[in-house]
């Protein structure tokens, strides 16, 4: 007697709705803002009964945190895999910066600003967002440290590691609502020799 077809785990079955509210909500955020982004239009996107994205996230600030912790960690893993084919010596510094400029024009950050604007009145969303963002900032500016490959107790490299981090956002932000690309390219370039600069090591007196 022939094997009957292997059924999908439950588990698998769950994260596979899971993923698809998540990619759902990410792009309605995208497309449609905070105000205009609903869990019964998230759950229509994604194709998922509205007893499904209840079960999973019961709130619109439960579905929309969980979907930019999802896009952060992805995200996170995806520049750690291009940082394989980084280049060494004096280029690196470079391209890291231009890595992350990329992450703060993408998707992921026109969803997570949507939200920062939306948590300014609504406390329950910025309950939920505040440790979120400082969590994703932590990851984040580890991850500049191990890219750069610089010694975060060298005095002066936090601060320098930091306020690349957060000139690439204030760019992210000006780049929204026009292209900006001719001036956020210029001062990157500017930036990337004072860095240089900043985390160069300290000659060894003799």
């Amino acid at each position: 007697m022939a094997a009957g077809p292997t059924r999908t785990p439950q588990r698998e079955r769950s994260r596979g709705t899971q993923a698809r509210l998540l990619a759902a909500t990410v792009d309605s955020l995208v497309e449609c803002g905070w105000s205009g982004t609903t869990t019964t239009g998230v759950a229509a996107r994604a194709g998922v009964s509205r007893g499904a994205q209840l079960h999973h996230y019961p709130t619109k600030a439960a579905l929309v945190i969980a979907a930019v912790e999802h896009l952060a960690e992805r995200r996170a893993a995806e520049i750690r895999g291009e940082a394989a084919a980084l280049p060494s010596g004096p280029r690196r510094l470079d391209r890291v910066v231009d890595m992350l400029a990329a992450a703060f024009t993408g998707p992921l950050f026109a969803a997570a600003l949507e939200l920062w604007v939306a948590a300014r009145t609504d406390p329950e969303l910025r309950d939920a967002l505040v440790p979120l963002e400082a969590q994703v900032g932590r990851e984040l500016y580890h991850l500049t440290v191990d890219l750069l490959g610089v010694d975060e107790r060298v005095p002066g490299v936090r601060e320098s590691v930091q306020a690349t981090l957060d000139l690439l956002r204030g760019l992210g932000v000006a780049n929204l609502l026009t292209d900006d690309t001719a001036r956020r390219t210029a001062l990157l370039e500017a930036w990337k020799r004072q860095l240089a600069a900043l985390l160069a090591p300290a000659p060894v007196e003799r």
